[in-house]
C-alpha cells in the first residue's frame, strides 16, 4: 500500500514509520508545520526545530522521502480560534481532539492524504474492519491508549487511518526504537498540547487573553478568599495552582460574566460530584450504539466509568453514571466505549 506517514519527531511515529517500511509498504513521510510563529514569537525561540531535526534524521536513516507541509492557516482557523472561543466562554476545550479530526485526517487528507491508500500516525489505537464498517479499537496499553483523542473521526476518516504501533505496549515501542537505532530512541514523550510543544498552555492564554484580576470566592459562603488573574486559567475540578492557604481547595464553578471563580474544601459535598450530564454535538463512528449500558471517559487516561445512555429526540444524549464523578466540565469531551471499542462521543454541554 501507498501510505502517508505523519511523523512528529517522537519515538512513536518514528517506530511506526520503520514498521511500515519493514512490512513492505511504499511509505512517504510528512511533517506537518502547524506552529504559529507570529503568535509564539514572544518566546524568543523556536521550540519545534528540535522535532524537525529528529524527523529528518529518522527519515534519512530509513531512506524515506520527507516533505514538510505547512498548515498554519488551517490550524489557526480550525483549531486555535475555536479553542480560544471556548476558553473565553468558560468551557474546557480539547485542542488535540480538534487537531485529529480537522487537521490530520481533515485538512491534510484533503491536500495530500487522499492520494494515498492510508494515512498513518503514531497513535496508540487500532482499527478493525467488521460488517462493512471500520471500528476504532483501544490499544492493549491502556495507559497510553489514545482512542479518546480520535473519537471525533468520521467513519471515512477511520477507514483511511492506519496505526502501526496500535497493537503494542509502550515498552515494546522503546525496544523497537533501540533495535532500529533511532536517534530519538530515548527521547521523552511529549506531554503538551500539539501546537504548543514545550510551551505552557497558560503562557499561550496569557499572550492571547491577557490577565484580568477577579475574585476567588468560597462556594458555600460567598466569602472572598483571594484573587486570580483570569477565570480562563482555571478548569472545574482543578486543585493545583489556586494559591490559597488552608486547602486543599477545588475549583467548582466559573462565572465568565463576572470573572469570578468559586472554590470549595469539600468536593464531595452536594452539587460538586455529578452522576448525570448532557452531551451535544455527538459523533458516532459506526452509528448510534444499540446498547445503552456502556462505559465513558470524560478525560484522557485509563479511567472508564460505567454509564447508561438516555437518547434524546433532538440527537443529544444524557449520560447517567453508576458512581458520581468530579471534574465534569462543559466543553470537555465524553467518549463512549463498549468492550474495548471506541464508539465516539461528544461535548459535555451541562
Amino acid at each position: 500500500m501507498r501510505i502517508a506517514m505523519l511523523i512528529s519527531g517522537g519515538v512513536d511515529s518514528s517506530v511506526a514509520l520503520r514498521l511500515l517500511q519493514e512490512a513492505g509498504h511504499d511509505v512517504s513521510a510528512f511533517y506537518m508545520k502547524i506552529w504559529l510563529e507570529d503568535e509564539l514569537a514572544f518566546l524568543g525561540e523556536c521550540p519545534w526545530e528540535e522535532d524537525l531535526s529528529y524527523v529528518r534524521a529518522v527519515c534519512e536513516t530509513a531512506g524515506v522521502p520527507l516533505q514538510v507541509v505547512p498548515f498554519q492557516k488551517e490550524y489557526w482557523e480550525r483549531v486555535v480560534a475555536t479553542t480560544l472561543t471556548e476558553v473565553r466562554a468558560g468551557r474546557t476545550p480539547n485542542p488535540d481532539m480538534l487537531c485529529n479530526s480537522r487537521i490530520k485526517f481533515g485538512a491534510f487528507f484533503d491536500a495530500v492524504g487522499k492520494n494515498f491508500d492510508k494515512i498513518a500516525t503514531g497513535h496508540y489505537a487500532q482499527t478493525e474492519d467488521r460488517n462493512g464498517k471500520t471500528w476504532l479499537k483501544m490499544s492493549p496499553d491502556r495507559l497510553k491508549d489514545q482512542t479518546y483523542f480520535l473519537s471525533q473521526l468520521s467513519q471515512p476518516q477511520v477507514s483511511h487511518a492506519c496505526f502501526p504501533i496500535g497493537n503494542l505496549q509502550k515498552s515494546d515501542v522503546r525496544v523497537l526504537a533501540e533495535k532500529y537505532h533511532l536517534p530519538n530512541a530515548n527521547r521523552k514523550d511529549s506531554q503538551g498540547i500539539c501546537f504548543l510543544g514545550k510551551i505552557a498552555f497558560d503562557g499561550f492564554l496569557e499572550y492571547h487573553l491577557g490577565k484580568q484580576v477577579g475574585d476567588i470566592l468560597d462556594w458555600k459562603t460567598g466569602k472572598k478568599l483571594g484573587e486570580h488573574q483570569g477565570f480562563w486559567y482555571y478548569t472545574i475540578g482543578q486543585r493545583q495552582g489556586i494559591g490559597l492557604s488552608g486547602g486543599p481547595w477545588y475549583v467548582v464553578e466559573k462565572r465568565p460574566e463576572t470573572n469570578e471563580i468559586f472554590v470549595s474544601n469539600y468536593y464531595r459535598s452536594e452539587g460538586m460530584l455529578r452522576n448525570r450530564f448532557e452531551i451535544a454535538s455527538l459523533n458516532w463512528i459506526v452509528g448510534k450504539p444499540l446498547r445503552r449500558n456502556l462505559q465513558v471517559k470524560i478525560r484522557h487516561g485509563e479511567k472508564l466509568l460505567k454509564a447508561r445512555l438516555i437518547m434524546h429526540r433532538d440527537g443529544g444524549v444524557a449520560a447517567c453514571l453508576d458512581e458520581p464523578e468530579k471534574g465534569i466540565a462543559p466543553g470537555q469531551y465524553a467518549v463512549f466505549y463498549d468492550n474495548g471499542y471506541c464508539l465516539g462521543g461528544g461535548v459535555i454541554a451541562s
